[in-house]
């Protein structure tokens, strides 16, 4: 018997000493691989945190916590402007890189980071205007809508917005402007308001309808905090794009574990389209007939034009400019209006020079119940408020990547020497809008303030001195992209902004209910703001 357990002792000893073998061999082979990738990597020599020269998780662990952009302002602060972000990424605050790399040419090809925003359709992936890697087809795809989201065409749906300016005013003054003593006023969460305003436009202007979230006081469909489901799983995955193959784009993920964050927006994007072919089916939605009692076209209306002026073009096409609508419309509108409004009431003086500013430029609420963005327009400290804002926090904050073309890129801002400044082909730069819009030699040493009259001709600063400023702040602002792949709503997302930050502003007091407190940021691609904790009281003067 004792000789069966010396023997069982024996084997036992033997099978954990070869696990243990095992063990120490593969950690070994695993070493010496990421040694041997660090020291032939070309970017060895860019400064970072230490485990963002072997992995993504690095970043993918930190973008995950919610305050990336935070931590990328103490990396800057630490390494300097060019810091090592993952194996193959360098985040660059560098404004005069900008115009090269983000340029009409298309040669500054989008990353993989953003494929995770598209969506498998009949085993296909769809993208859309945001995520198509392809250069042409993304101008092509462009060029079909592009005068719909310009300036001018921005303007023909105002009236749609101004319908729902004025219920987010009815149910506001339903609900919680019932005195005109702000002293008396109770306090209610005005951030979670502003959202729903801005996905109710978003059903207005593509629809014709708004999605009802005013009227319900709440994201009763569960949509909202779907949407910011969706933005959680964009920001982290894009890191390790292959991960999007198997939680996401799969056909049998659905029977393993819950996803479907890209796949929801997409069905309910669907069902809006078949909603309306059924009501043209029936005549309940004819453009014409819209034109004629009044009521401007929708956006979807001019798609389904655009469709008809190009017979080939497939419903998916649709359903993924209505998907550019309803996936990023809304979230960055209602940023930037919570940005205005904060930020002005939390800096000493801001919030009463706005007031004056409007007045001084001949508007009231009695003569303009809902200001227009022709008027609005014309308040330059306004203009100064609302840029200021989008610059203190830009409603995308993470890392704009794209992959360096043929010829690679010197980086005039590396702190390197030799041929380390020459980042290869291959590569990828990301340009983080909040960190640009900090950059001391565009914005001066207070770029961390929150001050409008930098937006303005300073009392002793010469026409000419003032026009070059501005023009280096404008190159620097990264807040909605630049060049080929500017975003498509910027004119309508702006327009919102002052149309409802002059509104609120003529028609009621608004003091914060916690003066002292900050509120929170949740960065997941756009950075969400939690706590804007107000009392508003209608105006008597």
């Amino acid at each position: 018997m004792s000789g069966y357990i010396a023997l069982f002792q024996l084997g036992h000893f033997t099978a954990s000493w070869s696990f243990i073998s095992y063990l120490v061999v593969t950690l070994g082979v695993l070493s010496a691989y990421l040694v041997v990738t660090y020291l032939r990597s070309p970017l060895r020599h860019y400064p970072g945190p230490f485990l963002a020269n072997f992995t993504n998780l690095w970043r993918m662990y930190y973008i995950r916590r919610g305050r990336f952009h935070l931590d990328m302002a103490q990396l800057h602060k630490k390494y300097g402007p060019v810091v090592r972000i993952a194996p193959n990424v360098l985040d660059v605050d560098d404004p005069s890189l900008i115009k090269t790399v983000f340029s009409t040419k298309g040669d500054w090809i989008k990353t993989g980071y953003y494929a995770s925003t598209s969506v498998l359709l009949d085993g296909r992936l769809m993208y859309s205007i945001f995520s198509e890697p392809d250069e042409d087809k993304h101008a092509a795809e462009k060029r079909l809508i592009a005068k719909y989201y310009s300036a001018a065409g921005a303007l023909t749906v105002e009236p749609l917005i101004d319908k729902i300016i004025a219920q987010l005013c009815a149910e506001l003054e339903t609900r919680f402007i019932t005195t005109s003593e702000i002293g008396t006023a109770k306090s209610f969460d005005l951030g979670s308001w502003i959202l729903y305003y801005a996905w109710d436009v978003v059903g207005n202007v593509t629809f014709s309808k708004p999605l009802g979230y005013l009227s319900a006081g709440a994201d009763f469909d569960g949509t909202l905090r779907a949407s910011e489901k969706v933005l959680d799983y964009f920001s982290w995955v894009g890191c390790m794009p292959w991960l999007d193959m198997i939680f996401e784009k799969n056909r049998l993920a659905p029977y393993i574990w819950r996803s479907g964050t890209f796949v929801a927006l997409g069905a309910t994007c669907v069902r809006h389209l078949i909603s309306r072919y059924q009501d043209l089916a029936v005549g309940a939605a004819d453009k014409d007939a819209k034109v004629a009692s009044g009521q401007p076209p929708d956006y979807l209306d001019r798609f389904l034009e655009v469709k008809a002026e190009n017979p080939g073009l497939p419903d998916s096409q649709v359903v993924s400019w209505i998907m550019i609508n309803m996936g990023a419309g809304a979230d960055t509108t209602a940023i930037s209006i919570r940005s205005a409004l904060y930020f002005s009431l939390r800096t000493p003086g801001v919030w009463q020079t706005l007031r004056a500013a409007l007045a001084e430029g001949g508007l009231s609420a009695a003569e303009n119940p809902i200001v227009s963005f022709k008027q609005a327009r014309k308040v330059p400290y306004l203009d100064a408020v609302v840029r200021e804002s989008i610059r203190y926090l830009p409603g995308v904050s993470l890392g704009l990547e794209r992959y360096v073309p043929a010829g690679g890129q010197r980086l005039a801002s590396a702190s390197t020497h030799g041929k380390a400044g020459i980042v290869p082909e291959g590569s990828v730069l990301a340009f983080n809008p909040y960190i640009l819009n900090r950059n001391k030699e565009i914005w001066g040493p207070d770029a961390d303030e929150f001050r409008p009259e930098r937006w303005l001709q300073g009392p002793d600063e010469t026409e000419e001195a003032f026009t070059q400023r501005l023009r280096a702040m404008n190159d620097t602002d990264l807040s909605f992209g630049a060049g080929s792949r500017i975003c498509i709503g910027k004119n309508m997302g702006l327009m919102q902004v002052y149309k409802v930050v002059a509104t609120l502003a003529l028609r009621y007091d608004i003091d914060l209910a916690h003066p002292e407190r900050e509120w929170t940021v949740i960065n997941s691609w756009f950075p969400r703001q939690k706590g804007l904790e107000v009392r508003m009281a209608r105006r008597v003067r």
